[in-house]
């Protein structure tokens, strides 16, 4: 059976959750591999709006396994609010989440570092969304962190508070800290476990796997416009080291991306559009942070960007989301590759001032004027949306398997049963 990974090609925000429900039917668990509860899937199902954090979005099919693996960065509070508002929902996740027991927690010290660190950053701010992320991953890497293991060793989390406070300065008291992490590690226990073990033995029984991952390819740490990311690595190889499964065991990568760009937070963004149009396209998209409610920023579509993440990622399909959004518009411009004093680059920069100096080139189409909001078929679209896709699917040099016409399950069109997508879903269960 197949085990794939979907990841976001652009900065974040492709719609990654609708896409991981879409497919959650044919795979038998979901598993989510970094990032922590500043991530927002946003997934409706028959016009009811469901915003995960915290939890695979795959939790929303009944019968369905999902995972947290050990990449992730855990806020046992955040953790125990979804799962109780889900239930709620009558969307039961006992027996059905696992956490693994290998993943840093996030704790009040670590958002008040955060905060504290962007404020001293004054105009050169990352952007970040203050929930104590960056700082837990600086512990892990620091070797100083509070894994859920160490949970059940009362001694050992009492060691590890009382020296991370020291270190943080942070106003809290150690004792109600202390009492309060016991009481929620007590309430969340049933669904701590070892998913590496879980995840490599349901491979073996033949089971598929769907990992996901939160963020996007272009705010990696490793990969990304560094400094402006994020502390993880969200990316296709994290797949592997957030959840314990060897890379040889997955059989594939789906990237996602939106028919233009978008952006939250600061960092260079070479076709970001600031005009009537950028306005225009945040309105129609409805382009705010789903865990923030920040307006994100919007752009053209960068075939360049895309293109980096095929490379990095090693990308086997795309899946196109919201072209819908583009419907009312005249002309539509697609960047196709970047210029730097006035020399064209053969490949995405790492230099930061680089690429902020960098000026787009354009390929202008025109636009279709017609509505593909809720489209289902690839033939019921207007000849130059088609125009438009296939422009998209030469630039990054991968075929397009998914296209979305809005934000519920069914308004989704699947391109070609000749698709790599396609074969995998008649291979997974």
């Amino acid at each position: 059976m197949p085990n794939v990974v979907i990841v976001g090609a652009q900065w974040g925000d492709e719609g990654k959750g609708k896409i991981v429900d879409l497919l959650t039917g044919h795979f038998d668990v979901v598993a989510r591999y970094q990032g922590g509860h500043n991530a927002g899937h946003t997934v409706i199902i028959q016009g009811k709006k469901y915003v995960l954090h915290l939890i695979p979005s795959g939790i929303l099919h009944p019968k369905k396994s999902c995972v947290i693996g050990n990449g992730v960065v855990i806020d046992l509070q955040a953790m125990r609010t979804e799962i109780a508002e889900l239930e709620a929902a009558g969307i039961e996740c006992r027996g059905r989440l696992r956490v693994s027991n290998r993943a840093h927690i996030i704790l009040p010290y670590h958002r008040s570092l955060e905060t504290a660190d962007e404020a001293q950053r004054g105009s050169n701010r990352i952007g970040t969304t203050n929930r104590g992320i960056g700082p837990a991953y600086e512990d892990k890497m620091g070797r100083r962190g509070l894994r859920i293991a160490t949970l059940a060793n009362p001694a050992s989390l009492r060691r590890i508070l009382e020296e991370n406070l020291a270190r943080s300065r942070a106003a809290l008291d150690l004792e109600s800290l202390y009492r309060e992490t016991l009481a929620l590690a007590g309430e969340l226990e049933g669904y701590f476990a070892d998913t590496a073990e879980y995840l490599n033995r349901a491979i073996d029984d033949g089971k598929s796997v769907l990992f996901e991952g939160a963020q996007g390819t272009l705010l990696d740490v490793d990969h990304g416009t560094y400094p402006f990311v994020t502390a993880s690595n969200a990316t296709a190889g994290g797949a592997s080291t957030g959840t314990g499964v060897g890379p040889t065991r997955i059989d594939g990568v789906i990237g996602i991306v939106k028919a233009y760009t978008t952006r939250v937070g600061e960092g260079p963004f070479p076709t970001e559009l600031t005009d009537a149009v950028g306005e225009g396209i945040r309105k129609r998209g409805q382009e705010y942070g789903a865990s923030t409610g920040r307006p994100r920023r919007c752009g053209w579509f960068d075939a360049v960007v895309a293109g980096y993440a095929r490379l990095i990622n090693n990308l086997d399909t795309l899946v196109i989301t919201k072209l819908d959004v583009l419907d009312e518009l005249d002309e539509i411009k697609v960047c196709t590759g970047y210029r730097h004093r006035g020399e064209r680059l053969g490949a995405f920069p790492p230099e930061i001032d680089v690429l902020e100096a960098c000026e787009p080139e354009y390929k202008t189409v025109r636009g279709w004027k017609q509505k593909t909001a809720g489209i289902q078929h690839v033939d019921d679209l207007p000849a130059a949306a088609k125009v438009y896709l296939k422009l998209l699917s030469d630039l990054v040099q991968a075929e397009i398997s998914v296209v979305s016409t809005g934000p519920d399950r069914t308004e989704t069109i699947i391109t070609s049963p000749r698709s790599k997508l396609h074969s995998w879903i008649g291979l997974a269960r």
